[in-house]
């Protein structure tokens, strides 16, 4: 009875030491959704909300699929080694907890790792957004008709391509508009021959 009772004090210790899992969901969805948005891997940038989200789902699945299985791998080498007369580790659920903390843990580093490695290309692309709604800015105020330079506050730029922009200016008639490409690799202003705006999401 002793050695039973024993096994039990052993097992709550090892269920305490290893509770882990949810507490780590919690904190680091949060920290996730925080790197999602401050350091996001795309250029377009993730709202909180979303990226909160995107976190929570991300976690979810290691934690309901990833975690499991490898927490099975580990828990039957551990158990090929107690039958080989090793010291025998802690119980399975303590594995997953340990497993799915760690793995957490890795989704963390892995964002910090992704948005830091696309960080170069955000400010690449800002910075050529800038540049685009300067040489427009010039191009108008020095060598449009009166008509673009006096509607130059409804500028409304379309990204087709990385470092590639569309800009067009409202005329009078507002379903036309004088029109212009920036090619940023190449600090290139053409005038587009359409007078097609861009659309509203342009």
């Amino acid at each position: 009875m002793s050695s039973q009772t024993g096994w039990k004090r052993q097992r709550l210790r090892w269920r305490l030491r290893g509770a882990w899992q949810w507490p780590a969901f919690v904190a680091l969805t949060a920290v996730d959704a925080v790197i999602l948005h401050s350091l996001p891997p795309i250029s377009t940038g993730v709202r909180l909300i979303p990226a909160l989200l995107v976190a929570a789902l991300g976690n979810l699945v290691l934690l309901g699929a990833a975690a499991p299985w490898l927490a099975r791998r580990l828990v039957v080498r551990q158990q090929q080694a107690s039958a080989a007369g090793l010291e025998p580790g802690p119980p399975p659920e303590v594995v997953l907890d340990r497993t799915a903390t760690a793995l957490l843990v890795a989704g963390v580093l892995g964002l910090l790792a992704a948005g830091a490695a696309a960080r170069p290309v955000v400010v690449s692309e800002t910075a050529s957004t800038a540049a685009n709604a300067r040489a427009v800015r010039q191009h108008v105020l020095t060598r449009a008709p009166a008509e673009v330079r006096r509607n130059i506050d409804s500028a409304n730029t379309a990204r087709l391509s990385e470092g590639y922009f569309r800009t067009c200016i409202a005329l009078d008639d507002r379903n036309r508009g004088y029109c212009l490409f920036y090619d940023a690799a190449q600090r290139r202003l053409t005038r587009d021959s359409s007078q097609i705006p861009n659309g509203p999401s342009g």
